[in-house]
């Protein structure tokens, strides 16, 4: 896991996207142009919540998210979203 120093505000999460399918389930090699945005990835960072709504994953999980949810960043040369705790679905 990357160790950044990065503390997002309020209820907002760093997540570190999970790279794109590089082939589909029977072999068949997808190219760039084709490739679909991930829908996963890991927590990097989490602030510190709202006063009544606490975030509710911690650094290290596993999270799904919407296909459109969070901004893309670049930091330290690594690409990165930044997102409401709302915008995550779940931890798997």
């Amino acid at each position: 896991m990357a160790k950044i120093n990065f503390k997002p505000n309020e209820d907002r999460v760093l997540v570190e996207a999970a790279p794109a399918e590089q082939k589909t389930a029977s072999g068949l090699i997808i190219p760039d142009t084709a490739k679909e945005k991930p829908q996963k990835g890991k927590v990097i960072a989490i602030g510190e919540g709202l006063k009544d709504k606490p975030v509710t994953v911690k650094v290290g999980d596993n999270v799904l998210y919407g296909k459109y949810s969070g901004t893309e960043i670049n930091f330290d040369g690594k690409e990165y979203l930044i997102m409401r705790n709302s915008d995550i679905f779940g931890i798997i």
